[in-house]
């Protein structure tokens, strides 16, 4: 397998709409050392003050919310949906509170800097939490999301983490 290299995140170019939106990705993190990830749809990357960042999206009831809470890391895993659906949606529909994901998955964490991230993925963002708010009802200017997204009242947290380095074969 190919290693991965250090990209500076201004020459990282690529398609958040189609990584995220479309391939998913894995959100990852770690607490008293157990390692645990999820898949996500939804976040994104940009500038917040003054740094690169990745902002990412977890509901209250998911156990990985739990790792991002007791870290002060996490990493955004990717890769190529086509090859890795089956994983993927393993990953987002089995609890890490009932097996141990990582295993029952067949992927392979690894630490950069102490911040795990799997290492099958063709991509990886490292990043060290900023902020985490959670989202309120209230907040939405529109009543159509609160209705379509929300309607068990499961609402999710807001995490922006600076991009410490992004990992890419």
């Amino acid at each position: 397998m190919q290693k991965f290299k250090s990209m500076k995140a201004d020459l990282f170019d690529f398609s958040p709409f189609r990584m995220i939106g479309k391939d998913w990705m894995l959100i990852t993190a770690e607490k008293a050392g157990k390692v645990n990830s999820m898949t996500a749809g939804w976040g994104g990357l940009g500038v917040m003050w003054g740094k690169n960042v990745a902002y990412v999206v977890i509901r209250n009831d998911r156990y990985t919310k739990e790792l991002v809470d007791g870290s002060d890391t996490f990493s955004l895993s990717f890769f190529d949906h086509n090859k890795y659906s089956k994983m993927l949606n393993y990953m987002g529909t089995v609890s890490g509170r009932d097996e141990d994901k990582i295993e029952g998955a067949n992927v392979t964490v690894d630490h950069y800097d102490s911040i795990p991230y799997i290492v099958e993925a063709s991509t990886a963002i490292i990043c060290k939490k900023m902020y985490c708010q959670p989202i309120k009802p209230e907040s939405f200017t529109m009543d159509w999301i609160d209705e379509q997204w929300y309607k068990g009242k499961n609402y999710h947290d807001l995490y922006i983490g600076e991009v410490v380095d992004i990992l890419v074969r």
